[in-house]
């Protein structure tokens, strides 16, 4: 019974695997949404500038914990062997000795010009400029993806259409060949519609091949392998019955607003301008605390302790009635231990605490240069902005006068794709019959194919213009 359960539940199992394996395999439709989604997880150039966004922060962070004071410990330990200062008598030694030394140093900056605090502003600046940059880069990331996806809609419409002209000349060319096979009609008209089937092939070919470069140009971007088969869900409402709703100079003034383009020169300004105050602490006064606590070891230290006395003679004499008597002294006499390295470094330990000030008064004029250089940072800030603007206001202007344009080639073009319908539908009655040429049919039949190879030309260029004045005025 319990076997059967397992062999149950494994059955369940890879019924959902293949249920869900199935799901996956079949879901190779993306809408542009899907596509930007990928591109926003998957793109290079996007995952680098996040890279630099976290840098930014980091330094931001750094920016910070320098108005905490400095805490060192120095540790060494060696062997010297030769004529040496002995760290424990400060005297001249001759002989192998093992030294060893422990220090700790604090010190704590109170005032530097605000320094610190301005560089932290600068910092913090910089780091909004970049997090405005990397989503600089997403909207660029968006609006490429935008641009790719109507490219691959285009030249896949226009690969249908060619494959329609093909279809229908086609069918032609075979009503074409019975006549020819008996006998009918003029042989020419059987020749000329298989030049145009030819024609009609290579064309194919060529929109095949227009096709598949925009696809891999877009897997590309995406990140994707490049042998990926997807296909591309169409976008609705291509081309809407009214013009474009804003004005040129309605999508500069939300650009203005919304693009981080502009927000993240203006965060560029903001740290140049810390920059300068930065360059300036240069001119005051650096005040500081210090404190240290060290000690030391040495090999040849030691403890003499007295173990009793005796007499001896110093080698001088006294003479006493002519008599020579030699000079006692009493010598203690001393044993010598060493210090262990516990005792020393507690008896040696020794503290400094004090305050630190220093008086800029001449430094080769490098503060005053680093603060021009950084005022020109701060000039070239605002005038990068300032080109900034300029060059999206020509922009958006020439992107709004391309729309119009397209907007109006559409309508004359879906006009024009009527009308040449309806002269291709009469030619072709007309040829049918044998009331007109093989010439008159296909230079109809090629007016009517141009014109829709242009109006759907025309329609794509239209949705590439709107899709680029929504990216101005910050819509994705």
């Amino acid at each position: 019974m319990k076997n059967k359960k397992i062999v149950a539940v494994i059955v369940l199992l890879n019924i959902f695997y293949s249920i869900g394996f199935a799901q996956n395999t079949e879901q190779s439709k993306f809408t542009l949404n899907d596509c930007i989604l990928l591109a926003l997880e998957n793109n290079n150039d996007l995952k680098s500038s996040k890279l630099q966004t976290r840098s930014s922060s980091i330094n931001y962070k750094q920016s910070i914990n320098e108005l905490l004071p400095s805490l060192n410990v120095n540790y060494n330990i060696g062997v010297n062997d030769g004529r040496s200062i002995d760290p424990f008598t400060n005297s001249y030694s001759n002989q192998e000795l093992t030294f060893s030394t422990l220090g700790v140093n604090l010190n704590a900056t109170v005032f530097n010009g605000f320094r610190v605090l301005n560089s932290i502003k600068q910092s913090k600046f910089n780091m909004k400029a970049s997090e405005m940059e990397l989503e600089e880069a997403k909207q660029n990331l968006v609006l490429q993806v935008t641009i790719g996806y109507i490219q691959i809609l285009n030249s896949r419409d226009l690969l249908d259409l060619s494959k329609s002209r093909l279809t229908t000349t086609e069918a032609q060319l075979k009503r074409l060949k019975t006549h020819y096979d008996e006998g009918v009609g003029n042989p020419v008209d059987y020749t000329d519609m298989q030049g145009q089937y030819a024609t009609d092939k290579i064309n194919i070919v060529d929109a095949q091949n227009n096709l598949e470069a925009a696809i891999l140009d877009f897997i590309t971007l995406l990140n994707l392998e490049s042998d990926s088969e997807k296909d591309f869900e169409n976008i609705s409402g291509l081309i809407a019955s009214d013009k474009y709703e804003f004005s040129a100079n309605d999508v500069y003034n939300e650009a203005l607003q919304n693009l981080a383009t502009f927000k993240s020169k203006q965060f560029r300004i903001d740290a140049a301008d810390s920059g300068i105050k930065v360059a300036r602490s240069s001119y005051y006064p650096e005040i500081s605390f210090f404190g240290q606590l060290n000690t030391n070891y040495s090999s040849a230290a030691e403890i003499f302790t007295e173990t009793g006395s005796s007499i001896i003679e110093t080698g001088d004499y006294v003479t006493v009635a002519n008599q020579n008597y030699p000079v006692l002294q009493n010598q203690k006499q001393f044993s010598g231990s060493k210090i262990s390295y516990e005792d020393q470094f507690d008896n040696n330990l020794n503290s400094v605490v004090g305050v630190s000030v220093r008086v800029p008064l001449f430094n080769g004029f490098r503060a005053k240069n680093s603060v021009q250089l950084q005022k020109i940072e701060f000039e070239e800030s605002k005038l990068e902005l300032e080109n900034t603007k300029l060059l999206f206001k020509q922009s958006i202007e020439q992107a709004y006068n391309n729309m119009e344009s397209a907007f109006n080639r559409y309508h004359i073009l879906l006009e024009q794709v009527i009308a040449f319908e309806e002269s291709y539908r009469i030619n072709e009655v007309r040829f049918n019959n044998g009331v007109s040429n093989i010439v008159e049919y296909i230079s109809s039949k090629n007016n009517m194919d141009g014109a829709k190879i242009n109006l759907n030309k025309a329609k794509y260029e239209y949705l590439l213009r709107v899709k680029i004045l929504d990216y101005y005025r910050g819509v994705n």
